[in-house]
């Protein structure tokens, strides 16, 4: 009752189904898919590679609906393992699922089948990239959709086995950028996968910063992810060895003069990351506590995208890139 009378608040009911879809799709949490989409396209372009609109524009559209369909699979998930559920009293409004299956928004075929239709699009998307830029990414898009789909779902539900971390590490970093840039490039390259490398290991700590506070309904749902297995304790360690791992990713990366120097602006966001920890050590038992450092963490991963895709803009024209075109 508390739940629903919070969404209610909110003009959250049956009637209300933008919200109620919008709610569902946790758009929120989807910046880690379309940006390093963008910016792998700025890496191809300020290499020299003549700007591919269309296709940059389908990517960018592509993996974002690819990620709508993942949180709404996982929320479907959850919902039926019992890791999500209306009894809930402490509620982390920046972990867990949406919340539109617990306050009985909407019924998990509804959602499932949401998460079909995106799955769907994505993959017609994904077939005309094969057929216009060429195969690579039909073996990056059928990655990328495998593991959107059996993150949660049986029989595999590799978030369940501990291996959940590691795959949104890999998908949301080095598959979507090289995706991205190969669509505009035709070829591979190592500076996108340093670089989005670097948000890729953001997005595992982001993850793992979200499970601290699911940690008792994981356990209890049968969803052993990292923290629900080494306890909330190593959970700060692995977060704060992420976040360490990945700024010193973008630092190397341009001291041995694989990206231009321009993009240790993204360094910008380390303050925020260093609150975030901050907040963490002192309160990771206590889920609402806790809460500005979820926040914080989202706010870091966001900005050191944005920073680093302003900063090959940046550098694109100080090369003059575009005048070429």
């Amino acid at each position: 009752m508390r739940l629903r009378m919070g969404s209610d608040a909110m003009g959250l009911n049956e009637d209300n189904t933008f919200a109620i879809w919008f709610k569902a799709v946790r758009f929120h949490y989807v910046p880690p898919s379309f940006l390093p989409a963008i910016l792998c396209s700025l890496i191809a372009w300020s290499s020299g590679h003549r700007p591919d609109i269309p296709g940059f524009l389908m990517v960018v559209i592509g993996v974002t609906i690819n990620h709508f369909g993942l949180n709404m699979l996982d929320d479907v998930c959850d919902y039926l393992h019992a890791v999500d559920t209306p009894e809930t009293e402490e509620k982390n409004p920046y972990t867990g699922g949406s919340g539109v299956l617990t306050e009985g928004l909407l019924m998990p075929k509804q959602l499932a089948a949401g998460a079909v239709l995106c799955f769907v699009l994505t993959s017609a998307i994904g077939v005309y990239l094969t057929a216009t830029r060429g195969w690579p990414i039909l073996a990056l898009g059928l990655f990328g959709v495998f593991c959107s789909v059996f993150y949660t779902m049986p029989p595999i539900k590799f978030g369940y086995r501990g291996l959940g971390e590691l795959g949104l590490l890999v998908n949301f970093g080095p598959v979507i950028g090289l995706g991205a840039y190969y669509v505009q490039a035709r070829t591979f390259a190592v500076e996108p996968f340093l670089v989005s490398l670097v948000l890729g290991v953001m997005m595992w700590s982001e993850i793992v910063i979200n499970e601290i506070p699911d940690y008792e309904e994981d356990r209890s749902g049968g969803k052993m992810n990292l923290v629900a297995r080494l306890g909330k304790k190593n959970g700060v360690l692995l977060f704060v060895a992420g976040l360490v791992a990945a700024y010193a990713i973008l630092v190397l990366a341009t001291l041995e003069g694989f990206a231009p120097k321009v993009l240790l602006t993204g360094l910008v966001s380390l303050p925020l990351a260093i609150k975030s920890v901050a907040i963490l050590r002192k309160h990771y038992g206590h889920k609402l506590a806790m809460m500005p450092a979820n926040l914080a963490m989202i706010k870091v991963h966001v900005l050191t995208g944005v920073v680093m895709i302003a900063a090959y803009a940046v550098y694109s024209v100080e090369k003059g890139v575009w005048g070429s075109f």
